[in-house]
């Protein structure tokens, strides 16, 4: 019998258990990042946006400089510029000049942005919830603890 790896990419063999592994995570990575991205859909978020406002709920009132929350993206994002602009042109967040460096801006989540946070909220753990009906509590603590093997620095 065939496992879910195979059936998908409709392959029987692997070059070692180390490549079945890593399309395996891509895998599985690839199928949470389209079901996150279809939830915040509506809400006219991609998950990034949806990051960067969680980053700065996470020291509201205070904000962070557009390095720092680079520093904390999940997924890297080239042109955060940009999307920090595009966020602030809808009103979900502010930015104003660092009184430290005045070359610096603090961008700032507003009420607005706090406000379609929480109308995400349903959204957001659905897909928690599709997890957890999947995996035991025990499978993913394991499960984190597996992926931090991969990328925790050394």
């Amino acid at each position: 019998m065939a496992t879910a790896i195979q059936r998908r990419l409709v392959q029987t063999r692997f070059e070692s258990p180390v490549q079945e592994a890593v399309l395996s995570v891509l895998l599985a990575a690839r199928f949470l990042h389209e079901g996150f991205e279809q939830q915040l859909a509506e809400f006219d978020l991609t998950p990034t946006q949806f990051n960067v406002l969680r980053i700065l709920k996470g020291v509201h009132p205070a904000g962070h400089p557009r390095c720092e929350i680079a520093r904390r993206l999940v997924e890297r994002a080239p042109d955060l510029t940009r999307m920090i602009d595009h966020l602030e042109r809808r009103g979900l967040v502010e930015r104003a000049r660092s009184e430290e460096d005045g070359r610096h801006s603090i961008a700032r989540i507003t009420r607005r942005g706090l406000a379609l946070l929480e109308r995400t909220s349903p959204a957001t753990t659905a897909l928690q919830r599709h997890v957890s009906r999947r995996l035991t509590r025990a499978d993913a603590e394991a499960l984190s603890r597996l992926c931090e093997k991969l990328y925790a620095e050394t």
